[in-house]
């Protein structure tokens, strides 16, 4: 894991913290192959307990339905599986709503060094961004790359990027 990869995701932290904090809005984070990332990078910032509602690593079935309230077996059946924009877009809605926040910010991918069992291959993760009165906007990236470390500290970058597009193209909330 590159210092250099490190030192930009906790810029894009502060930076997406500090936004938060203007306005008064607050987030929510659901995060799987990022490994939790994404809530440090908000974290590390001073006086994030003003917009940082909570967050959780899932990583299995049994923290997705207890975490997020989503039965995976009952998604499946609709053509929605995991480490998919459509599951991101699902979690992001669902932490946002449990904890909540103005906004939902959600990763699920395959950090490496293999694929996961859905068959995407390593350096796969979608991410998704879900705000009240907004559709809910959907990424996926894929570096090619199986360096699992490499790949957690991307797939965080390219969550706190799609949410920083959002943020800044969103009105702020009503006071």
């Amino acid at each position: 894991m590159s210092g250099a990869g490190m030192d930009e995701l906790l810029a894009l932290g502060a930076e997406v913290g500090a936004v938060l904090k203007a306005r008064g809005e607050r987030v929510a984070v659901a995060e799987s192959s990022a490994g939790g990332l994404i809530s440090a990078a908000l974290l590390a910032v001073p006086g994030a307990s003003g917009y940082y509602r909570g967050g959780a690593v899932i990583y299995n079935r049994t923290s997705i339905r207890e975490l997020t309230g989503l039965d995976i077996k009952a998604l499946m059946k609709t053509g929605i599986r995991s480490s998919s924009e459509p599951f991101a877009a699902c979690l992001a809605e669902a932490v946002r709503t449990n904890m909540r926040g103005d906004w939902g910010l959600a990763e699920t991918g395959a950090a490496g060094p293999t694929g996961n069992g859905y068959g995407d291959a390593a350096g796969h993760s979608c991410c998704a961004v879900a705000g009240a009165g907004m559709e809910t906007v959907k990424r996926t990236l894929e570096t090619g790359d199986s360096d699992r470390a490499a790949n957690m500290v991307r797939f965080a970058i390219a969550a706190l990027t799609l949410f920083r597009e959002q943020l800044a193209a969103a009105p702020e909330k009503a006071a």
